[in-house]
């Protein structure tokens, strides 16, 4: 097991300068944004395959700061009902599949999308219940007419290519837990995994633990960021809630570093919990920790993570 670092983090910087910031901290394994949501400022996969000086410029830098790179990402909505977007989205995707092949990149990461409720929709419909009976309608459309469909092709044309996709179970997504994940796998075929994010089960009162154990081969890659969950606030709104994420005192959760919402013993297990299960690679650290600066929240991250992993390979060595 290894700590790496999603660069989107430093949006805001060269690839080279966000290299020479995570190298420092001791860390050679990254995961780098593609476009749509992540955004493309270290990475634009579609200039760098139809031009060769860019594409070994890229490969140079990488080299230069002996990093590898764990997954390249491109969350998105390529089963937006705007056709428009879900062009742009689906465009982003497949350029990133082939800079994958192109790069030796084995994972690329995304959303798996959520189509309107029906023909004729323009914008994505989340159906999380089923009653009125008209979502179990909706649901059916979703699943057997859009998702379904299009990720089987998009398998295909990712295992063409040596890539694997990870979809990251988020709400809001027609994958969202465990359970939707393994639908989509069993559907279009095991090219289909998880990029694990327990932060994302926290607030639906999932148990990432039991969800590794569930999920077990099907994880591909994870990221490392933790939840706090408010019972001050969830025991009178619940866990669903809209609130923007900068307004920590009065949400119901927020995304914290790892270890400011579950402590070590908890991430110890977890760890652990990957390894039984088959994962023995990158903890790519995504930082979204409203009270903390990138700095702060970053350097806190990764001293956490590598005395876990130093701990834990410790301890596995010892069970040898």
């Amino acid at each position: 097991m290894k700590v790496g670092v999603f660069l989107a983090l430093f949006g805001d910087r060269t690839l080279e300068q966000a290299l020479d910031y995570v190298t420092k901290m001791g860390i050679d394994t990254v995961e780098i944004g593609t476009g749509n949501w992540p955004g493309d400022p270290h990475c634009k996969p579609g200039a760098l395959l139809r031009d060769g000086k860019k594409l070994q410029a890229f490969q140079d830098t990488l080299k230069k700061y002996g990093v590898t790179v764990s997954a390249l990402s491109c969350h998105g909505n390529a089963l937006h009902p705007n056709e428009e977007i879900a062009k742009k989205n689906h465009r982003v995707q497949r350029n990133t599949i082939l800079l994958c092949q192109k790069l030796g990149i084995e994972r690329m990461i995304t959303f798996s999308g959520c189509p309107g409720g029906g023909p004729g929709d323009k914008t994505p419909n989340w159906a999380t219940c089923a009653w009125p009976p008209d979502f179990l309608e909706v649901l059916k459309y979703q699943w057997e007419e859009k998702a379904i469909p299009y990720w089987r092709e998009e398998a295909k044309f990712a295992a063409n290519h040596g890539v694997k996709i990870c979809f990251e179970a988020h709400p809001g997504f027609l994958v969202y837990n465990p359970e939707t994940l393994l639908r989509l796998r069993a559907e279009c075929g095991d090219n289909i995994g998880a990029n694990f994010d327990p932060s994302h089960f926290f607030w639906q009162g999932i148990d990432p633990i039991a969800a590794a154990r569930e999920m077990g081969p099907a994880i591909f890659h994870v990221h490392a960021k933790d939840t706090k969950i408010n019972p001050y606030k969830t025991i009178i709104n619940g866990a669903l809630d809209t609130k923007h994420y900068g307004d920590v005192i009065n949400r119901s959760w927020v995304f914290r570093t790892v270890g400011y919402g579950h402590g070590e013993d908890w991430w110890r297990d977890f760890v652990s919990t990957l390894r039984a299960v088959g994962y023995d690679d990158v903890l790519s650290i995504e930082h979204e920790d409203s009270l903390m600066s990138q700095a702060e929240g970053l350097t806190k991250a990764v001293q956490f993570l590598q005395g876990l992993v130093i701990k834990e390979s410790a301890g596995a060595m010892w069970w040898a």
